[in-house]
């Protein structure tokens, strides 16, 4: 099977090398619009030829798109405009509401899989790209019923080489819920790191900055150029998203000054979230059943 990758970063980059691991890609086809990406791409055989966009589209019997969401939903129309009538195309974008509706028409709909999977790090760039990186982690499937059957079960194929569980939802409920789990937390971070570069001593702060800080941090060293137009596509849900943290942050600032018992009540109430990340009440991290029903081989 070829498979073109639009996007040789970490996303792009870590697909590949796990659908070539598994044997799921006979030849992997690259297309990047950063020279320095596709050259170094090559170089550490991420793929296996780089082509011009609408080359490798026409030369794939699967397409899967991992660019920010803005440059997705300049180009989704021309890929699905260049693939042949059994192409499969998808995307790995964070947002979906906004990229489903713009090619709701389109002659090759059933074509395409919207997908997203919740999985990445900070860096970029195809040196950035990791085996494994996806393994055990949830991959979301929108609008399911508007893809081909022979397209989606392709989508399912691939994900489950890349070794992940599958949720299927709306686009509107994957922007909403990922606002909370994944746009909240790097909106966070970089207002974080904003507030502490602001201070004027931030140097000592720096030289103080131990495991806790550096891990609650990290997420603002991911590229505004990915991140700045997933904020803008679910501004709705993001402004949600930082309208509740703030109401408990604003909660949590007065505890500390008026009300011992409320403060440790609250940090009490917090540490439950242990048992959803180590996977310890799972029926807390699912939505309701007619929302997300996972999929198992």
């Amino acid at each position: 099977m070829n498979v073109t990758i639009i996007g040789l970063g970490l996303i792009g980059g870590s697909i590949a090398k796990d659908l070539k691991k598994s044997g799921f890609s006979t030849k992997l086809i690259g297309v990047d619009n950063n020279e320095a990406h596709a050259q170094k791409a090559l170089e550490i055989k991420i793929v296996d030829e780089v082509l011009p966009l609408e080359e490798g589209v026409k030369r794939a019997d699967l397409v899967v798109i991992a660019i920010p969401v803005d440059k997705i939903k300049s180009i989704i129309a021309t890929v699905l405009d260049n693939a042949s009538s059994g192409t499969t195309v998808t995307d790995m974008g964070s947002t979906k509401k906004e990229i489903v509706e713009l090619i709701a028409d389109h002659p090759r709909r059933k074509n395409y899989v919207p997908a997203h999977p919740m999985s990445g790090t900070e860096n970029s760039g195809p040196t950035a790209a990791l085996e494994g990186l996806f393994a055990g982690k949830i991959a979301i499937i929108c609008n399911q019923e508007h893809s081909g059957p022979q397209h989606l079960a392709l989508i399912e194929k691939m994900f489950q080489a890349l070794g992940m569980n599958i949720a299927y939802m709306s686009a509107d409920e994957q922007d909403h819920s990922t606002a909370f789990i994944s746009h909240l937390p790097h909106a966070a971070a970089y207002a974080l790191a904003n507030a502490v570069q602001a201070k004027e001593d931030r140097s000592i702060i720096f030289d103080l900055a131990s495991g806790g800080f550096r891990s609650t941090v990290r997420l603002a060293k991911s590229t505004p150029t990915m991140w700045g137009p997933i904020f803008q596509q679910n501004k709705e849900y993001i402004l949600e998203s930082l309208e509740v943290y703030i109401k408990h942050l604003q909660e949590f600032k007065d505890s500390i000054e008026n009300d011992e018992d409320k403060m440790y009540s609250l940090m009490d109430n917090a540490t439950k979230i242990r048992s959803v990340l180590d996977g310890k009440n799972p029926s807390l991290i699912k939505n309701e059943e007619k929302i997300v029903k996972f999929y198992t081989k």
